[in-house]
């Protein structure tokens, strides 16, 4: 997803190596039948290894099955599984240094089409059947994509980046209007008509958003990193900032301390509780208007790297990066922050979707 892979290679390295194409080995496969509720991990890999992997966790059995998709497909998922999404029984699976999204069977994990000839993509949102937006690091534009036909139909200029500095992250509609945050080397969020496919607003916040949700009460949540020191865009403390969907503006803004470096701001399934990494796993109801003085889990001297939130019960899932080279791990804890499982996940575990 994400954060500390980006850093350690200068922007032109990156985009050379965007020129880089993956080979795809078919071989043997297994068969699936995966009803019912469950949860998909993507397993980012190391970058330019092509070790990326899918998880997938039944909540009720507690079994976790890994690298689904080579083994129902027959051939590697690719270089760094950065998200997914899942709509009408397809999970979207947006594999980024590959260039790729693959459509997957949600129940056998077969593949069922791909979109190709992507920059660098980061996330897709879904407007209907036939148009889909998707975000990119590297590259100024949007893509607009057809879903129904795996294929690129246009795209949307992002004003005030180039090439070299574009990044758009992580999408949320209101009404006709798409928001977008710009994270790597950014400190915008941006307004998109639907309609025009145009950028019409935008709104500074602090330096790198790095994601964003919006809760019940149509309030956009962002939070920021504040860069790291030494970098050319700035160095600052981090917050976690509430913005009117309506208005598009900031109604309030929470400050952390220099050096913290929060990430993955989520969402409870009623969009009434907000929940955090800094450090610690944080979480507070959206009305409130001081951030907690107490973690709701604490550290445990490794690295927190993804966070989720069940929609159905409340259980809280984070992944564990631990060393970056080894399995991560998955902890499940309830509602109440009693832990209740861990499970072995792939290399670089970073994004979650329910099913």
């Amino acid at each position: 997803m994400k954060r500390i892979i980006r850093y350690t290679l200068p922007a032109a390295g990156c985009l050379m190596l965007l020129t880089g194409c993956m080979k795809w080995d078919y071989g043997t496969t297994e068969e699936f039948s995966a009803s019912g509720r469950g949860l998909f991990v993507t397993n980012e890999g190391n970058f330019q290894y092509g070790n990326a992997t899918l998880s997938y966790y039944d909540p009720k059995t507690k079994r976790v099955e890994n690298e689904v998709f080579f083994r129902a497909n027959g051939f590697k998922l690719g270089d760094v599984a950065q998200s997914m999404t899942v709509r009408d029984g397809v999970g979207w699976i947006v594999v980024n240094n590959s260039h790729v999204i693959f459509a997957i069977d949600i129940d056998t994990f077969r593949e069922v089409g791909r979109i190709t000839d992507l920059t660098s993509p980061r996330y897709i949102h879904f407007l209907s059947d036939e148009k889909a937006y998707v975000t990119q690091i590297w590259d100024n534009r949007i893509f607009i994509v057809n879903p129904k036909r795996y294929e690129i139909t246009g795209y949307i200029e992002c004003p005030g980046m180039t090439m070299e500095s574009g990044s758009t992250e992580q999408m949320v509609q209101y009404g006709k209007y798409v928001y977008v945050n710009c994270w790597s080397y950014q400190n915008r969020i941006l307004k998109i008509d639907t309609e025009t496919d145009e950028v019409v607003d935008e709104l500074t916040v602090g330096i790198q958003p790095t994601s964003l949700v919006m809760d019940k009460n149509h309030k956009l949540w962002t939070i920021t990193d504040g860069g790291y020191e030494g970098s050319p865009y700035g160095y600052e403390a981090p917050s976690l900032y509430r913005i009117d969907a309506a208005t598009f503006e900031v109604e309030k803004q929470f400050r952390f301390k220099l050096g913290d470096w929060p990430s993955e701001v989520q969402l409870n399934g009623t969009r009434d509780t907000l929940y955090w990494i800094n450090r610690d796993i944080w979480r507070m109801q959206v009305e409130e208007e001081r951030v907690p003085v107490r973690p709701f889990i604490e550290y445990r001297d490794t690295k927190y790297y993804g966070l989720t939130v069940d929609p159905h019960n409340g259980d809280v899932y984070v992944a564990d990066a631990i060393d970056y080279q080894q399995q991560g791990i998955v902890y499940r804890y309830t509602a109440e922050g009693e832990q209740i499982d861990r499970f072995y996940v792939g290399i670089i575990p970073g994004a979650f979707c329910w099913k």
